[in-house]
């Protein structure tokens, strides 16, 4: 039974893409600001996009496209997967870089290529196509699900793991629990308390 309030798959997607091109958007305005705060910020947006995206990825990959796959069109399922994955490998890469290294710029600057386009596709093809086929309950109970992995989800971009089930569903939340540790031991994608930031 779902209940009016209860938000559906689309708008729980929706709102995924709207904070990452929140936190493109900050990342865009501090490109060619030099100082070490800067640098450090804008290091840390980049993780959190990372997160956010890997989470949201991991979460299409194993509730969403095996449905578009089955119900609406399994090439375009492909092509989707596929574009998510050959962002994986853009996030890997980015991964390793930090600001003010060379390839950083580049490998920014391709991710947010990459992730722009393939949310214009998801939203101007996907979702439009997807609220056709499916009831308003089957749209709930996939925004349920998606809700669900993306709290077990890696943070962290793994482009050899499975992206379809059942691999994923088995791998997956062990590969989050790793990450979620890692990251609460490095403070990965958090800003360093005021006091221990350097001067610019």
């Amino acid at each position: 039974m779902t209940t009016r309030n209860e938000r559906d798959v689309i708008s729980v997607l929706l709102h995924d893409h709207h904070e990452v091109e929140v936190l493109f958007a900050e990342i865009e305005q501090l490109r060619g600001i030099e100082t070490a705060d800067a640098r450090r910020h804008r290091g840390t947006l980049t993780e959190k996009v990372v997160i956010e995206l890997v989470k949201h990825s991991v979460a299409e990959e194993a509730e969403v496209y095996p449905r578009i796959r089955e119900r609406i069109d399994a090439r375009e399922a492909e092509r989707l997967t596929v574009e998510q994955a050959a962002s994986e490998t853009t996030m890997k890469e980015l991964e390793k870089l930090h600001p003010g290294q060379p390839n950083f710029e580049t490998r920014l600057h391709a991710l947010m290529t990459e992730i722009r386009a393939h949310v214009l596709e998801e939203e101007q093809q996907a979702f439009p196509r997807m609220q056709l086929v499916f009831s308003r309950a089957e749209l709930v109970e996939m925004g349920r699900k998606v809700e669900a992995v993306k709290k077990r989800a890696p943070t962290r971009p793994h482009p050899g793991a499975p992206d379809e089930p059942p691999g994923d569903k088995l791998v997956g939340p062990l590969i989050g629990f790793v990450d979620r540790m890692r990251d609460a031991l490095s403070g990965r994608g958090t800003e360093p308390p005021q006091s221990e930031r350097t001067p610019p």
